[in-house]
């Protein structure tokens, strides 16, 4: 069984690992050798789920934390779904996508929206799946892994449950 709850205070060292090696499977291959490196040091996720703890939900499978999910500015976009490898096909990430979807909608939104890598064919997959189409595909700086990335922005059509 799936549960999806607030992150706690006292998890965002375990989350920050958890975020950490769900990015190594899933963007650590498409960026600079030397970009990786740095963020593997400095671990972007403790800073973001200490400034956004109360906002992050966390997916639990069988009673560990397995992935987690935000809407960094608190609008209709999904910005983060990370799951930890382990929990790959388990369900934890469609339970953290349907969760913020409800978030969004009771904020007045009737559309989600995501943007994943391109070639992170797993997490497009899974958004595909869930019901996203895509709205359109483009080459852009990413200014955290300073890089140009090939992503694609997905929406999805919301109504109450």
């Amino acid at each position: 069984m799936i549960v999806v709850r607030p992150a706690l205070a006292d998890e965002v060292e375990a989350l920050a690992r958890l975020g950490l090696s769900a990015w190594r499977k899933g963007i650590k291959p498409l960026i600079p050798a030397e970009v990786a490196t740095a963020v593997e040091q400095d671990n972007p996720f403790v800073p973001f789920l200490r400034d956004m703890r109360s906002n992050i939900l966390v997916a639990e499978v069988e009673g560990q934390a397995a992935g987690i999910g935000a809407c960094e500015h608190g609008d209709d976009t999904i910005s983060d779904i990370w799951v930890a490898p382990a929990f790959k096909g388990r369900g934890a990430g469609s339970a953290l996508v349907r969760a913020l979807e409800r978030q969004i909608f009771e904020r007045g939104y009737d559309e989600a929206r995501i943007e994943v890598a391109a070639a992170n064919r797993r997490a497009l997959e899974l958004y595909q799946r869930l019901g996203y189409r895509q709205l359109w595909r483009k080459v852009a700086f990413d200014a955290v892994l300073r890089t140009n990335l090939e992503k694609i922005g997905l929406a999805r059509r919301l109504s109450p449950d």
